[in-house]
């Protein structure tokens, strides 16, 4: 088992949840976040006064998937998050150790 995390713009996550339902992943998690990468952040105006945002909203998607799902996960993320503009995000795979479904106390591949 392994937890897909993407960072991606917030305006692209009903893309990304419909790409991810239609391949036959079901849950996942948003977390609202905030960051930068290479952009570095941005100036904006308001009232007048110009001023830097440094940390840029982001969200943050984790999946738990099986091991035979990561590619097609990640690629579907990828393909339904990118705009082609600087600071689509990034997508990072990390191994998942142990699974449970509290409710029924299935573990594992079956708690997924």
């Amino acid at each position: 088992m392994k937890i897909v995390m993407a960072i991606i713009k917030p305006f692209k996550l009903e893309e990304v949840r419909d790409a991810l339902t239609s391949i036959g992943v079901h849950g996942l998690t948003v977390t609202e976040v905030k960051g930068y990468g290479r952009q570095k952040g941005h100036t904006e105006i308001y009232r007048g006064a110009e001023y830097a945002v440094s940390f840029l909203p982001k969200l943050k998607i984790e999946v738990a998937v099986a091991v035979d799902l990561v590619s097609s996960v990640v690629d579907t993320i990828a393909a339904a998050a990118r705009t082609g503009q600087i600071g689509d995000g990034k997508i990072f795979v990390m191994p998942l150790e142990k699974a449970v479904r509290i409710r029924t106390g299935e573990t594992d591949a079956d708690a997924l």
